[in-house]
């Protein structure tokens, strides 16, 4: 059976999926990788099309009737995360006010932007913001188009060389919040109707790729540093290393247990449905 595998051209994601695009990982299915953006990803998902996907933690909450979480190949955030920047020190007051640049309203820092505001400024209090794509936020800020925005990515790396300060960074506010639980930011599923026993053979296939790829670090790496959008190799070896971890390669229940709770403070701020979540293992 073919199982279409979408994921974004990233470098984490690039590096995770090194042991599936290079013959590291048996498997009866034929995989084919399906390379889009997140939002597209989001977007397909809700529509069911692809057998497996990379999707924002935010969009799993619309797409849980259709697709189940893998253990494997989640981001979080361990104590780092989005990160709320400026190139001026706004204060509480101002920000409240302030447009905000965020990089979509399904991925999961715009969750966790909207809960952060709540918790900083009161129930009922949302930001204001503008869809801008993520890697446009950095130069949205610098030409004075955006006093502030919401940077994801390799920009949580890079800010300070642009010349920006932080205000907020939803990983420490989180693990503050949590008790110390990690930041949950994308996931990836397999869909329901493909049946228990394929569910769990993907399963298999991203844990093996994934530790494939942690084995063989300079080779995954190497293969990672297409996707790395002009970072240099010691950025992008940084940045893989956030996101690519023991951590991808099995959530944990700490990992499960963060990303039902993100998602049910999202319920109950309006801002996603309620939501049964499903692991397949």
């Amino acid at each position: 059976m073919k199982i279409r595998l979408g994921h974004s051209p990233d470098s984490d994601d690039a590096f995770m999926f090194w042991g599936l695009a290079n013959g590291a990982v048996e498997s009866d299915h034929e995989f084919e990788h399906i390379l889009r953006d997140i939002q597209t990803l989001n977007e397909w998902a809700r529509e069911g099309k692809l057998e497996s996907s990379a999707v924002s933690v935010h969009a799993f909450a619309y797409v849980a009737d259709k697709y189940a979480l893998l253990r494997h190949g989640g981001s979080f955030g361990e104590d780092y995360g989005p990160m709320i920047v400026s190139e001026e020190n706004i204060s509480p007051e101002d920000l409240k006010e302030t447009v905000i640049a965020v990089p979509g309203t399904l991925t999961s820092a715009f969750l966790q932007l909207n809960l952060w505001f709540e918790d900083q400024f009161g129930e009922g209090v949302k930001p204001k913001f503008e869809v801008v794509p993520f890697d446009e936020i950095i130069p949205a800020i610098q030409s004075k188009k955006y006093r502030a925005g919401l940077i994801i990515h390799e920009g949580q790396l890079t800010y300070e060389r642009e010349g920006l300060v932080e205000l907020a960074n939803m990983g420490k506010w989180w693990k503050a919040k949590t008790g110390g639980l990690p930041l949950p930011l994308g996931v990836n599923v397999v869909r329901k109707d493909l049946g228990e026993e394929i569910c769990v053979d993907v399963s298999r296939c991203m844990r093996e790729s994934i530790e494939a790829s942690l084995n063989n670090r300079d080779k995954a790496l190497e293969y990672a540093l297409q996707f790395a959008r002009g970072m240099d190799v010691d950025t992008s070896d940084t940045f893989v290393g956030m996101y690519v971890n023991e951590r991808t390669r099995d959530m944990g229940e700490d990992g499960v247990k963060a990303i039902r709770l993100l998602l049910s403070e999202g319920a109950r701020i309006g801002l996603v449905p309620p939501v049964q979540v499903d692991v397949i293992d």
